[in-house]
């Protein structure tokens, strides 16, 4: 075999390797090939994820799930997650997107790509309404709780100044078990998990106490698909500008998203 033979034998080779790895990385072709979404959703997470008393799921991101899979012709399977398995869920190839309050950060977008925004979330400090909390001082000496994984366990971490105590929970179920039973008087998490809290248990009445921040909230989904990321992008600004998204987030939430998300 001649010099100029081999070398050509060998770029064939490499670019027919480089195909094959081009095929099989096309999540999107692979999902709409097999006719089926799996979706990773925290189904412990009211209003957003949850079990009804039928035992079925239900919540903002269950029925943005099922209306994505429905517009999109899939069946639709739920891989049942927490607040940190949602992006092992996808990097290890358990579920092809994520629907499940995850917000946009800056350390995320490292390891997954995400669509544009489909929800928003307000990230607050919350306590008894009976405490006496307005500032950041406030909280000195008292025990936040905060879902292992999160952004608001991300956020506290990293507020080393502020010497705040944590207590973390492996979901937000359990951490609003722990404000419920009074474990927790305190809790790190979203404003409408807050508002939960009293709805299940009068006595133990939560409320916002000092803001974080707001998140958007997007569809994650693993590097390297941008075919998917761009029918995802398509889906979400559509059903954006019909209201449809608005619509099951107000079902849910009691507001509507923020007007610069509807616009």
């Amino acid at each position: 075999m001649t010099r100029n033979t081999l070398t050509t034998t060998l770029v064939a080779a490499g670019l027919a390797m480089l195909s094959c790895q081009a095929a099989r990385a096309d999540l999107l072709d692979d999902i709409m090939k097999a006719k089926k979404i799996r979706i990773a959703t925290d189904l412990a997470i009211p209003p957003s994820g949850m079990i009804d008393g039928a035992m079925k799921p239900t919540g903002s991101d269950v029925e943005t799930a099922e209306l994505l899979a429905k517009d999109w012709g899939l069946q639709l399977e739920f891989v049942q997650t927490t607040g940190a398995t949602r992006i092992p869920n996808v990097q290890t190839n358990k579920a092809d997107i994520i629907i499940s309050t995850l917000s946009v950060t800056p350390e995320r977008a490292k390891v997954v790509d995400f669509s544009k925004p489909y929800a928003a979330l307000q990230s607050v400090v919350g306590c008894l309404k009976s405490e006496q909390v307005k500032s950041w001082e406030d909280l000195k000496g008292k025990t936040i709780g905060v879902s292992r994984g999160t952004t608001q366990d991300t956020t506290l971490t990293n507020m080393k100044e502020r010497d705040l105590k944590l207590s973390r929970y492996d979901d937000d179920a359990t951490m609003v078990t722990a404000a419920i039973s009074g474990q927790a008087d305190c809790v790190a998490t979203s404003a409408t998990i807050v508002s939960q809290i009293g709805v299940k248990a009068p006595a133990r009445v939560f409320e916002p106490k000092v803001p974080i921040t707001n998140f958007d909230l997007a569809i994650g989904i693993k590097k390297g698909e941008p075919k998917l990321l761009e029918k995802l992008d398509a889906w979400v600004q559509e059903n954006l500008k019909n209201g449809k998204l608005n619509a099951i987030y107000k079902k849910f939430h009691g507001t509507e998203l923020p007007e610069n998300m509807r616009s």
